[in-house]
């Protein structure tokens, strides 16, 4: 069985209930983990209300502002966790963004601004987290770290646009992170999660539809779940994934791996 008894890490990309990264924190504190969760900026401050909200159902866990489009914001959380902890066990990196205007027009004309927002946010970010990760983990003897990814990296999905390239990055990224930790006995991996309704993939123009194509041609011919992402995601974290590294794993239903 998998425990997380006295395992510590932090989770980014909470947005709401909804959100893969809510569904991964849940799971983890179940399994006995010691947590941190993380909050972007917001000005109507519903990010910080969701992630204050899940925290007092994950055993009070630690709050964090963190933009990570800033080195400083990252650096200071960091530093809080290594203050109260001492080391760190795992980080989950589930955070995306790209223009929505960028989304609906055609890639070819994605705007400058655009790619590189996308590209900062989604895949740039995991490196500083990452820097700022690998002195706590190796205080720990190793660790895990996690990116969500989609297969819109290496196929060219519909109205998915920017963010592909960005998620393909992101899973390069992770590969040569893999490489360079892989010493320390740090595990870098992805998870390609399937296509699900939360609130980054409510910025797809007609998102439904992919959905709907999805489940229909998956191989066990539905959508995945959250939980089932999720608990995927929980396994590559633990120690009973401690021979898997440089991976992007499928959790997709077997959408995959078939000819449509």
């Amino acid at each position: 069985m998998i425990s997380f008894s006295g395992k510590r890490g932090v989770v980014l990309g909470v947005a709401n209930q909804r959100s893969i990264a809510s569904g991964v924190a849940k799971q983890l504190h179940q399994l006995g983990a010691e947590l941190a969760l993380t909050y972007a900026p917001d000005p109507k401050g519903r990010f910080e209300q969701n992630v204050r909200k899940l925290a007092e159902s994950c055993g009070n866990a630690m709050v964090l502002p963190m933009d990570v489009r800033e080195d400083a914001a990252i650096e200071k959380g960091f530093a809080e966790m290594e203050a109260k902890w001492g080391a760190l066990d795992f980080v989950l990196h589930s955070v995306a963004y790209a223009d929505r205007g960028d989304l609906e027009k055609p890639f070819s004309s994605t705007s400058r601004d655009g790619w590189r927002m996308a590209q900062e946010v989604s895949a740039y970010s995991i490196l500083p987290l990452a820097h700022h990760a690998a002195p706590l983990m190796r205080k720990a003897g190793g660790g895990s770290l996690v990116g969500m990814t989609f297969i819109g990296s290496v196929l060219a999905v519909p109205n998915y646009n920017v963010m592909g390239p960005a998620k393909a990055a992101l899973e390069s990224a992770v590969r040569y992170l893999a490489r360079e930790l892989g010493p320390d006995n740090i595990r870098c991996n992805t998870i390609s999660a399937g296509a699900l309704r939360t609130l980054s993939s409510s910025g797809i123009r007609n998102f439904g539809e992919m959905l709907k194509v999805a489940g229909e041609h998956a191989a066990l011919e539905r959508n995945v779940t959250i939980e089932e992402v999720a608990k995927a995601t929980v396994f590559l974290l633990s120690d009973a994934a401690s021979g898997i590294t440089g991976q992007s794993i499928y959790v997709d239903c077997g959408f995959n791996i078939m000819a449509n």
